[in-house]
C-alpha cells in the first residue's frame, strides 16, 4: 500500500479531509498520498511558525548547526531509500537521483559549518565628516518566517537549499514543495523533526498555487520568500509578496561555445551530451545551445549524434538507464509543439524528435535560427541545438543573447578567449572548459536578466535570511 505523508504543523502530523495522489512517473502506479491543506492548515502552519520566531531565533548558533548535521546523517542512513523515491516520483533516473541525494547531504554539511559563522563587522564611524568619536558596528539577525517553494526537478537538494539556511540563520519555515514530487520534500522535513528541531520550526503544506502558494506569499507575517520555479510564477510572486525579502531563482536557457583549438573534442562532446540530457533536460542549468566552431562542427556533430543515439531509454529505477519520463505527457506533447514549429521555420531533427507517452526521445537539431522558441526560450526537455558559428568570439555573443542568464560553458585552449568570455556572456556564472551544468552547492553566483537572481551558496543563502541591525555608540559624551 502507497505511504500516506501528513502535514506536519507546529510539530504535530496533520491530516485533512482531502488527500492527492503522487505516481511512478514511468508506471503511473500510485506511491504515495499526501493530506492536502486548506484555509485552516494555511493559517496554522504560518500562526505556528511565527509564534516560533523567538524559540528557533534563541537556538544557539551551535545547536542549529547540530540539528542541520543530525539531519544530513538521517539523509546518508536512508540515502538509497530516498533515491528510490526520486526516481518514482520525480522520473529521475537512479544514477542522478544517488547524485542529488549525495549532493545534499553535503549540501546540508556545509551549511551546518557556516552555521557557526554568523556574525557581523565593525564600520568606521569616524569616516563620516560626523562620525568622529563614534563606533559602530552590526550583527545579523534572523529575518523572521521563511516561505520556501520548491520544484519537481530537484525535490530533495533545492529543498536542502532553503530548508538548512534557514534553520542556520535561525528562521521558522513554511514549506511548500511541487505538487508532482513532493514526498521527497517531506522526507527531508521529517529529517530535521528527528533531528530535533523545535515544533513550529518547520511547517509543511501540500496544495495548488492559487489555493496555498498565493495566500502564503502574501501574508504579511511571512519575511522572506526562497522559490524556485517558472519565470511565470516568479513574476506573479512579486506582484503579491508585499514589502519583504524575495529570492527568485526562474530558469535558463544556457550556452556552450566549443572553440576550434580544443584538444580533446570528445572531452567536450561527452560533457554536453550529460549537460543536455541529465534528468530529460528538466534542469535550469541544462545545455539547451551548443555553438560550435565551424572547423570542428561536422566532427563535433556526427559524434554527438552517434553518443545521444547510444543513450538507454527506460524505468528510473534501473541503474543503467539515462533516460527516464518526462514529469509529465503535457510537457512532452510540448516539445513536439515547439520542434514541430522549428521545423516549419526550416529546422532539422537530426536526433530524436519523438516520444512516446510521457518518454521523450533525446533530440539533437541543427539549421535553427535565433527568433525560434527551441532557441530564445526554456526548453526544460531533452532536446539540444547544435550550432555553427565562425569564430569564437561570435559563439559568445550569441551566447549571450536571449532573455536568460543563468550560466554558461565555454570549451577553449586559449586563455585569452576564455577570459574575454567571461567578461562578455552576462550570466550568474561562466564555467570554463565544463557544461553550464557543473554545481557545487556553495558556489556563489547570481542570474542574470530573466533567471531571476539565482540560487546562491550556503554562506549567501544564510546571509538572505538574516537582516543587519547596525549599532552605533557616540563616545563623546
Amino acid at each position: 500500500m502507497a505511504n500516506t505523508y501528513s502535514l506536519l504543523i507546529d510539530g504535530k502530523e496533520i491530516s485533512t479531509g482531502k488527500t492527492a495522489q503522487v505516481f511512478d512517473k514511468f508506471s503511473g502506479e500510485a506511491i504515495g498520498q499526501v493530506f492536502v491543506a486548506g484555509p485552516e492548515q494555511l493559517e496554522q502552519a504560518v500562526s505556528a511558525a511565527f509564534a516560533a520566531r523567538g524559540k528557533i531565533a534563541e537556538l544557539s548558533s551551535f545547536r542549529r548547526a547540530e540539528i542541520i548535521r543530525k539531519a544530513a546523517g538521517i539523509l546518508r542512513d536512508r540515502k538509497e531509500t530516498i533515491a528510490g523515491l526520486i526516481a518514482r516520483e520525480a522520473g529521475k533516473p537512479l544514477k542522478y537521483a544517488s547524485t542529488e541525494v549525495e549532493r545534499a547531504i553535503e549540501n546540508l554539511e556545509y551549511v551546518s559549518e557556516e552555521a557557526k559563522r554568523i556574525h557581523g563587522e565593525t564600520v568606521p564611524i569616524d569616516a563620516g565628516k560626523s562620525g568622529a568619536g563614534r563606533f559602530g558596528y552590526y550583527e545579523r539577525f534572523p529575518v523572521g518566517v521563511v516561505a520556501a517553494i520548491t520544484p519537481f526537478n530537484f525535490p530533495l537538494n533545492l529543498v536542502a537549499h532553503k530548508i538548512g539556511p534557514a534553520v542556520a540563520a535561525g528562521c521558522p519555515i513554511v514549506f511548500k514543495p511541487a505538487s508532482t514530487a513532493p514526498l521527497t520534500g517531506f522526507e527531508l522535513a521529517k529529517a530535521f523533526a528527528e533531528a530535533g528541531l523545535p515544533a513550529g520550526g518547520l511547517n509543511t503544506l501540500f496544495g495548488s498555487g492559487k489555493e496555498i502558494g498565493d495566500p502564503l506569499v502574501a501574508d504579511p507575517r511571512i519575511a522572506k520568500i526562497s522559490f524556485t520555479g517558472s519565470r511565470a510564477v516568479g513574476e506573479r510572486i512579486i506582484r503579491i509578496a508585499g514589502l519583504k525579502k524575495v529570492t527568485l531563482e526562474l530558469g535558463g536557457n544556457c550556452g556552450v561555445v566549443i572553440d576550434k583549438d580544443l584538444i580533446s573534442l570528445d572531452y567536450a562532446v561527452n560533457r554536453c551530451l550529460m549537460g543536455a540530457f541529465a534528468n530529460q533536460g528538466q534542469v535550469c542549468i541544462s545545455v539547451q545551445r551548443i555553438y560550435v566552431h565551424r572547423k570542428r562542427y561536422d566532427e563535433f556533430l556526427k559524434s554527438f549524434i552517434a553518443k545521444t543515439n547510444a543513450l538507454k531509454m527506460g524505468n528510473p529505477i534501473d541503474p543503467a538507464t539515462d533516460i527516464g519520463p518526462m514529469i509529465t505527457e503535457d510537457d512532452a506533447r510540448r516539445l513536439d509543439d515547439w520542434i514541430g514549429e522549428a521545423q516549419k521555420q526550416g529546422a532539422k531533427v537530426v536526433a530524436g524528435g519523438k516520444h512516446e507517452g510521457v518518454m521523450y526521445h533525446p533530440t539533437v537539431i541543427t539549421d535553427a535560427k535565433p527568433e525560434m522558441k527551441i532557441v530564445k526560450d526554456e526548453l526544460f526537455g531533452p532536446v539540444v541545438v547544435v550550432i555553427p558559428v565562425d569564430s569564437f568570439e561570435d559563439g559568445v555573443k550569441a551566447c549571450d543573447e536571449g532573455s536568460y542568464g543563468l550560466q554558461a560553458g565555454v570549451f577553449t585552449s586559449n586563455i585569452n578567449r576564455a577570459y574575454f568570455a567571461v567578461r562578455a556572456i552576462n550570466a550568474g556564472g561562466i564555467v570554463v572548459n565544463d557544461v553550464p551544468t557543473f554545481r557545487i552547492d556553495h558556489m556563489p553566483y547570481g542570474g542574470n536578466k530573466g533567471s531571476g537572481i539565482g540560487r546562491e551558496g550556503s554562506r549567501f543563502a544564510i546571509d538572505e535570511m538574516t537582516t543587519i541591525r547596525m549599532v552605533v555608540f557616540n563616545l563623546n559624551e
